[in-house]
């Protein structure tokens, strides 16, 4: 462990009830260190260099590894929509009343009239699930402790979010799509810029530019016609991002970026400089890591910027993902979807014929050998990338093994902020382990929801999880088999039983909370 964190935050350590560590000087007056949280779209941790990646680099967010803090045993959910509404309000998608995921595409209409949006807004917002009296979203607990919070790029809700869901929710600021389909194209014709509807010149098509997924001459043509795509989403989000940081760079704040990136169907400008050349990828598979590629190159102008202000010794920067790896660069017989194992011509199941990348033949090991992707309750749908760096803030170099999730994120910086949580969250705060490297209880558990059925995991390894289909449990132990090969249900039925029951209780008596209901 590090320890070299700087005496003014050696104060948050304090005033977060976190015990004092021998050696520190306390400052007079707790900092209010801003946070960025930059949450990519459907990218496994094997896409990072930092974790294996061996065909391109991702030197920014590598240097949040080396120079942070990262959790190496990190969980998501299985989709974006339920992820989002997790992270933002601290509870886990396996209980039925939590949140409202409204359909996606809505703000598609029949025709380019605009005028037709605030009816589609109300029809969501009658619609909606709010959280109880007192109970806060992420942003309102940054509000709690005296914060600009702002969210920019792809949607902060569900799968279309509406204007008042982002002023409930506790966003000062907000530009982004709203619309999760609009989403899958990078070229809109127009966002929502804090309540207003903003039309982007050059940007002509109602459906964003979206691309057709899967690779053939046609599709590789019908990517690179750049009639009525002029502007680039994320360019634009980055431009916002750097304007909210210059022109609150004298107040704490709070930044939340969930980015397209990398989600597909493909789409980037150019291919990086670092890919054009290289000759084991096919087009769209340069083009995939490029949009990688260009969310690493914003994280690195991003900390540019903050050096610039003489913002970096007081901002903390995460960088996390939603949910396990999801493949856009799809070609027949090489990676194909629907995921099949291309040494059997089967289709996998997840079951008795389970997801790995070198039987599907993706070239870029993006779920990082585990087994599952994006929608599965095997690891490499839910397992993440988590990491915080901050200069003389965070512990340099520490890659922890401790058991957290998305869900706790809440939870960790209402701790971090001195923020009083009114109810009770799912989450718990892992700030003690962020800053010291406090164990949490060897008993806490994470659970999740999933297209197949909920799981649980234990901070020990041990791993349960449900499959629908067949009505059956399979146990692992982690620990000793990652990649979820050799089920031990029979070996050890009481441990099978405990975590089945605490996995129902998750469920609120039912497991078919935790079967996917949003697509």
């Amino acid at each position: 462990m590090n320890k070299t964190l700087s005496s003014s935050f050696a104060a948050v350590l304090s005033v977060a009830g976190v015990s004092s560590i021998p050696g520190y000087v306390q400052a007079q007056q707790p900092v209010k260190p801003n946070v960025i949280y930059i949450y990519a779209d459907d990218m496994g941790k094997g896409m990072l260099s930092a974790y294996g990646q061996r065909h391109f680099t991702t030197p920014h967010i590598d240097a949040m590894v080396t120079r942070g803090t990262s959790f190496d045993n990190a969980y998501g959910c299985m989709l974006s929509a339920p992820a989002r509404a997790s992270l933002l309000t601290g509870y886990h998608d396996c209980h039925p009343d939590k949140w409202m995921i409204s359909k996606g595409g809505q703000f598609i209409p029949p025709t380019d009239n605009l005028s037709l949006i605030p009816a589609l807004e109300k029809e969501i917002d009658d619609g909606d699930i709010l959280l109880g009296e007192g109970d806060y979203y992420l942003p309102q607990v940054f509000k709690q402790a005296g914060y600009v919070t702002a969210e920019i790029g792809k949607l902060e809700w569900g799968f279309t979010a509406t204007r008042k869901q982002m002023k409930e929710h506790g966003w000062d600021y907000y530009y982004g799509y709203l619309d999760h389909v609009r989403c899958h194209g990078f070229y809109p014709p127009f966002l929502f810029d804090n309540g207003e509807i903003v039309t982007i010149d050059g940007n002509t098509l109602p459906n964003c530019g979206k691309s057709t997924e899967n690779e053939t001459d046609e599709t590789l043509r019908e990517r690179w016609d750049r009639n009525g795509k002029a502007v680039y989403s994320q360019d634009l989000f980055l431009d916002k991002m750097l304007s909210f940081i210059r022109e609150n760079k004298d107040k704490p704040f709070f930044l939340f970026h969930p980015t397209q990136l990398p989600h597909g169907p493909v789409a980037i400008p150019a291919v990086h400089p670092e890919l054009a050349a290289n000759p084991e990828l096919t087009p769209i598979e340069k083009e995939y890591a490029s949009m990688i590629k260009l969310l690493d190159d914003h994280v690195g102008i991003i900390m540019n910027e903050l050096r610039d202000l003489g913002l970096d010794k007081n901002t903390i920067i995460v960088f996390a993902a939603d949910n396990g790896h999801e493949i856009y660069y799809s070609q027949k017989g090489r990676c194909e979807k629907p995921y099949k194992n291309l040494q059997t011509g089967q289709l996998f199941d997840d079951y008795t014929d389970k997801y790995y990348s070198d039987l599907a033949g993706d070239i870029f090991n993006g779920n990082a050998g585990m087994a599952g992707m994006k929608r599965s309750n095997l690891d490499g749908g839910v397992h993440i990338p988590l990491i915080f760096y901050g200069e003389g803030l965070i512990p340099v170099g520490v890659k922890s093994k401790e058991l957290v999730s998305n869900y706790d994120f809440l939870s960790t910086m209402a701790d971090l902020l001195n923020v009083s949580l009114p109810v009770k969250k799912d989450g718990i705060s892992f700030l003690p382990t962020l800053l010291n490297g406090k164990q949490t209880d060897p008993k806490r558990y994470v659970v999740y929801g999933s297209n197949l059925g909920p799981g649980i995991v234990m901070n020990d390894g041990w791993k349960l999880r449900y499959y629908r289909k067949q009505g059956v449990y399979e146990l692992y132990n982690l620990s000793d088999d990652p990649q979820e090969r050799k089920n031990v249900i029979d070996k050890y039925p009481e441990k099978a039983e405990e975590l089945k029951a605490i996995m129902l209780k998750e469920c609120d008596g039912s497991l078919e909370n935790g079967v996917n209901r949003y697509g």
